[in-house]
C-alpha cells in the first residue's frame, strides 16, 4: 500500500471514529449546556448550543426546590455500601469457585451462569416479595440488600482468578499461611484491575438505579437522586422553568459517576490490555 493511500485510509478512519464520538458525547454535551442556559435560551426557537448568558439559577432553584442534599446522600450511601458488597462477597465467591476444591464448584458455577441469563426485571417482583416480608420497605437496608453480590461479579472476579498461578498459592500454603492470608495478601493485590472494573459497573449501575428504589420507598426522604429528579419531572405543578433545573439535576447526577471512572480508569484500562494476554 502507497504513502498516500495509506495516509487516505488513516484519515477516514479518524474521520468516522470522530464522528462516532460526536455522536454519542451530543446529548451529554447538550445536557452540559442546558444546565448553563437561562429559560429564554432554552426556549429560543431554533436551538441554541451555547448559552448567550450563563447562569448558575437552575442550580439555586434545584436546591430550593428539591432537599437535594438528602438524595444526593442516599444515593451515596446505598452507590457505596453496595459496590464495596460486591467488591467483598464477588471476591470471595469468585476465589472460592476459581481455586478451591469442594464438593459442588460445578453446580454451584453453573447457577452463577444461569444467573446472568435471567433478567433483572424477572426478579423484581419476588424481590419485593421477600423484602416486604422482611420488613424492609422505605429502608437503606430495603435498597442495598438485593444487590451485595451479583452474578456478573461473581463471574468476572472467578474468571480473573484462574489467571493466578496454583503454584503462588501452594508455595504461600507450604509456608503455613491461611486461606485468608493468601486471599487478602497474595489475591486481592492481584486483580486490582478487575476489581477496579467491577467498581465501576457496579457503583454506575447503583448510583443510576431507577426502578427498585421507585418500587420499595414511599418516603421522600427515602428516595435516591434518580427518582427524586424523575419525580419533579412528572410533577404536573413544576413550573415552566423546570426543563434547566432538569438538565442541572441529570448533571448533577453524572458527575460523581464520571469522577469514580476518573478516578479508577488506570486499573480498568489495565484490566482490558491484559484480558487478551489470559
Amino acid at each position: 500500500m502507497s504513502q498516500r493511500a495509506e495516509t487516505v485510509r488513516r484519515s477516514a478512519t479518524y474521520g468516522l471514529l470522530s464522528a462516532g464520538l460526536l455522536l454519542m458525547t451530543a446529548p451529554f454535551l447538550w445536557m452540559a449546556l442546558s444546565a448553563f442556559k437561562t429559560t429564554e435560551d432554552l426556549a429560543a426557537r431554533p436551538p441554541v448550543w451555547l448559552p448567550m448568558t450563563w447562569t448558575l439559577e437552575h442550580f439555586r432553584d434545584l436546591f430550593t426546590v428539591l432537599d437535594l442534599p438528602q438524595y444526593f446522600f442516599n444515593s451515596v450511601v446505598v452507590a457505596t455500601l453496595v459496590t464495596a458488597g460486591n467488591l467483598l462477597f464477588c471476591s470471595m465467591f469468585g476465589y472460592a469457585l476459581a481455586k478451591l476444591q469442594f464438593f459442588g464448584r460445578g453446580p454451584l458455577f453453573g447457577l452463577v451462569l444461569a444467573g446472568l441469563m435471567v433478567p433483572a426485571n424477572l426478579l423484581l417482583l419476588p424481590q419485593f416479595v421477600l423484602i416486604s416480608r422482611m420488613e424492609m420497605l422505605n429502608s437503606y437496608a430495603g435498597l442495598i440488600l438485593p444487590f451485595l453480590a451479583g452474578a456478573f461479579g461473581v463471574f468476572l472476579m472467578r474468571q480473573f482468578m484462574l489467571s493466578i498461578p496454583d503454584e503462588l498459592l501452594e508455595a504461600a500454603r507450604i509456608d503455613g499461611a491461611s486461606e485468608w492470608f493468601i486471599f487478602w495478601r497474595i489475591v486481592m493485590p492481584l486483580v486490582k484491575p478487575a476489581l477496579a472494573t467491577l467498581a465501576i459497573f457496579t457503583f454506575l449501575g447503583s448510583w443510576n438505579n431507577f426502578l427498585w428504589p421507585l418500587v420499595i420507598t414511599n418516603d421522600p426522604d427515602k428516595y435516591t437522586l434518580p427518582v427524586a429528579i424523575a419525580t419533579f419531572a412528572i410533577d404536573p405543578t413544576s413550573s415552566s422553568g423546570s426543563n434547566g433545573m432538569l438538565m442541572a439535576g441529570a448533571l448533577l447526577v453524572v458527575l460523581p459517576v464520571l469522577g469514580v471512572f476518573v478516578a479508577l480508569q488506570r486499573y480498568f484500562t489495565q484490566g482490558i490490555a491484559t484480558a487478551g494476554l489470559k
